[in-house]
């Protein structure tokens, strides 16, 4: 789940965001509207735990997200938020597997590879393991990306433009895949968009607009 009440961002230089309040339940869907700038990204920092809030409050998976310190929001982040950026962010020096293992050092946990198997297997993608990530296409980068989002079965899944250039086919396969993955995980979904196909494959999603967002 997640609440917002009185949430605001304030960036060095002056830039300050304040957002609409929100009541998301457990396993609901979200849509971030707005066009390049209204604070689609910002908002996501937040509930991730990557910024703090310069004034109300964001409670995501039952913890008040203002109280927490670098350290300890490094790893609740881990354990609790599964984030699909824009730039899916694979590092080039490790396999798809290496790169699924570092999930579990992030989070201080023990390493499983029969659970890193079973998600790249569930996204169908399970062939890739010891491929490199300048080996794998498009398509293949963001299955591996959306794996190693869900790998620790986490409470909420924020996905940042996953529908940017792709065209009207992938674009249906990649939102599929993110609600079926959303769904397997019983997780809240956020999906951070200006793209007005992603709202035709979630209809009963909520909407938070983001260009009603006040620069103060």
């Amino acid at each position: 789940m997640i609440a917002t009440r009185g949430l605001a961002c304030q960036y060095p230089g002056g830039t300050r965001l304040t957002f609409p309040d929100l009541s998301l339940g457990q396993g609901e869907t979200l849509l971030l509207r707005g066009r390049s700038g209204s604070g689609k990204s910002s908002w996501l920092a937040l509930a991730a735990a990557l910024m703090a809030p310069a004034a109300g409050e964001i409670i995501v998976a039952g913890q008040c997200l203002g109280a927490f310190g670098p350290a300890p929001a490094d790893a609740w982040r881990a354990r609790h938020i599964g984030f699909l950026p824009q730039k899916l962010h694979l590092s080039t020096a490790l396999t798809v597997a290496g790169n699924l293992e570092l999930v579990y050092y992030a989070a201080g946990l023990p390493l499983d590879r029969a659970a890193i198997t079973a998600a790249l297997q569930a996204l169908g993608v399970a062939e890739l393991a010891a491929r490199w990530p300048a080996q794998l296409s498009g398509g293949q980068a963001q299955r591996v990306a959306l794996a190693r989002a869900v790998l620790l079965q986490p409470k909420v899944i924020l996905a940042d433009e996953p529908t940017a250039s792709l065209d009207d086919e992938a674009a249906r396969d990649a939102l599929a895949l993110l609600q079926a993955s959303a769904q397997r995980c019983g997780a809240t979904l956020v999906i951070a968009t200006h793209d007005a196909r992603v709202r035709a494959v979630y209809p009963e999603a909520q909407v938070l607009d983001l260009d009603r967002a006040r620069e103060a």
